[in-house]
């Protein structure tokens, strides 16, 4: 079998007479590329081999049937293909957008082993989910009965979400709260728009709505709303805030102008494209037009960043990575993307201090080698001695990761109990704390991870407090 080549998409409307109504346009730009893109998911799909190890499945945190629903779409059955996908993911036009595919189903292709090209399943998934929103096969939650128990939860993340979903399809009475003005969470504001388009996300939040779940926005627990109080107006809790603290970065120059956090530039350009009026883009604080922009880290949080500046207009883009490009934790995927688009990686570079009068001019950068391992089993990033040079930054984005709030403060509620961490303590299987009615899912639990786990998370969290819910409710009865 041929190695099957990299699909590209060209732009179709590139070739259309450039007198025609901009809408008559728009609208044989979706017919040909509605067209192309049905033909590919159904190529695509029949390369699956179905063979008797789904490696795609087991390695997908959502354990999606994939092979199956790969064959219905390639024989044309894509209802069929949605309503599998949907019962395992309660998100998965999501899924097929920002899941790290080459790290876990696609890279775990029997046919990518073989060295043939993985099935592009992302795509495909993308394509399904896309195809039934269109043809109305989505619906919102109908449950057979309604059922008077309440759930409240925190947090209008993937996680969140997920499991307001998956209990108001049992009857549930579902409330969720959260601090932002727009549910979604990072999906909404930490992920840009050219990888989600968030009227995609907008559009799940309505369907939940529509389905009977009620969002109390703009509300912060421990000043809106205590804790306690909330545990008392619900038969239970979810707490899925997910992990929002950025981690910082200190050294000489630390607090000069001009050094900002990966979330604060990356919600403020979310916000933007929503049309919000942002006084931080305006005045130039968290844009990067006309900079040199220099982004520190090496996750998906700094690809998301460093792909913003390019597509703001920056004048350079680096990116600096204590470890080589073998050893860095973001997606593989993502770090091409951002190549292809002009940035710079500058690997086995580490910040030790910032240069600059008032704001920042330069990153004071260390040389790095990679020696023994560390306790993780990675190699361990040593400093080369009297190698240090200065990188010219007009502005300067941390994207070192994130860490969890300290809750128990935050909320007033000491007895909430937490890991060494931060995190929430919760069981790995019930995800229920120590807080009797309380349970905890996603990244507040995990630590930062992907949008798939938060999801699992929260759909098993659900499941859980489901049965629990029903035990109480059985006591209450003898």
């Amino acid at each position: 079998m041929a190695k099957q080549p990299m699909l590209k998409f060209v732009d179709i409307g590139r070739n259309m007479p450039a007198k025609r109504d901009a809408d008559a346009r728009r609208a044989d730009y979706h017919e040909i590329y509605a067209e192309f893109a049905a033909a590919k998911a159904a190529e695509q799909a029949s390369r699956c081999s179905q063979c008797g190890v789904p490696y795609c499945q087991t390695h997908c945190p959502l354990h999606n049937n994939i092979p199956d629903w790969l064959n219905l779409t390639s024989t044309g059955r894509l209802e069929e293909a949605y309503e599998l996908s949907q019962a395992t993911n309660t998100f998965p036009e999501i899924c097929g957008r920002i899941c790290p595919q080459d790290r876990l189903c696609e890279g775990n292709c029997v046919i990518e082993q073989s060295g043939h090209g993985t099935v592009t399943i992302g795509a495909v998934e993308k394509y399904i989910t896309d195809t039934a929103w269109e043809n109305g096969w989505v619906k919102p939650a109908a449950p057979r009965r309604e059922r008077p128990e309440s759930v409240g939860i925190i947090g209008a993340g993937p996680g969140g979400l997920a499991a307001a979903d998956t209990l108001r399809q049992m009857g549930f009475q579902v409330v969720v709260y959260d601090r932002y003005d727009r549910a979604g969470g990072l999906l909404t504001y930490g992920i840009p728009g050219f990888k989600l388009e968030k009227d995609v996300v907008m559009r799940r939040v309505k369907l939940l709505e529509a389905g009977g779940v009620t969002f109390r926005m703009n509300t912060e627990i421990g000043r809106d709303i205590s804790f306690d109080a909330l545990r008392d107006a619900h038969d239970a809790v979810l707490i899925a805030t997910g992990v929002y603290k950025s981690r910082d970065l200190g050294g000489p120059g630390a607090g000069l102008g001009g050094i900002v956090a990966a979330l604060d530039y990356l919600t403020a350009s979310n916000r933007l494209n929503f049309g919000d009026e942002v006084a931080e883009i305006a005045d130039g604080s968290l844009s990067a037009e006309g900079k040199n922009v220099v982004v520190i880290g090496g996750g998906d949080t700094a690809m998301d960043c460093v792909r913003t500046a390019v597509r703001q207009g920056a004048k350079s883009v680096k990116c600096l990575y204590r470890r080589d490009r073998a050893n860095m934790p973001g997606s593989v995927r993502e770090t091409q993307n951002a190549e292809e688009e002009g940035v710079e990686f500058v690997w086995l570079a580490a910040p030790k201090g910032f240069v600059g009068e008032g704001r920042v001019s330069g990153v004071r950068v260390a040389k790095m080698r990679l020696g023994a391992p560390d306790a993780s089993g990675r190699r361990a990033p040593e400093e080369i001695e009297d190698a240090d040079y200065t990188e010219p930054a007009d502005l300067v984005i941390k994207a070192l990761g994130f860490e969890p709030e300290a809750l128990p403060e935050l909320w007033e509620s000491p007895d909430l109990g937490v890991t060494r961490w931060g995190t929430v303590k919760a069981d790995f299987h019930s995800h229920a704390t120590n807080l009797p009615g309380v349970y905890a899912a996603g990244d507040i639990v995990r630590g930062a991870s992907l949008v798939v786990w938060a999801i699992r998370d929260g759909r098993d969290a659900a499941e859980a407090i489901a049965k629990y819910i029903a035990a109480k409710t059985a006591v209450a009865a003898e």
